[in-house]
């Protein structure tokens, strides 16, 4: 299934972003961390500002790989 393919691979994005973060001295002008931000801050932004503030630690990424086991998941039952 296509759609299924295309969350999984968003789900890759997502968690190459995470893993990013870990890293001080990554390059913000770079064009692969550039499209990891653009890709997946439409998503994230709004999570995030709905999230109450805990302490510096962003769970957004969390919520919306959640969000997209359980689309994918009912997508498969459904299908």
């Amino acid at each position: 299934m296509i759609l299924s393919t295309v969350l999984q691979i968003y789900s890759l994005i997502l968690l190459a972003r995470v893993l990013l973060s870990w890293f001080p001295n990554v390059d913000p002008n770079s064009p692969i961390v550039r499209f990891l931000y653009e890709a997946t801050e439409p998503i994230l932004q709004p999570i995030r500002q709905a999230l109450p503030r805990t302490g510096g630690i962003d769970f957004s990424p969390l919520i919306v790989l959640v969000g997209i086991q359980v689309l994918n998941s009912l997508l498969i039952r459904l299908f």
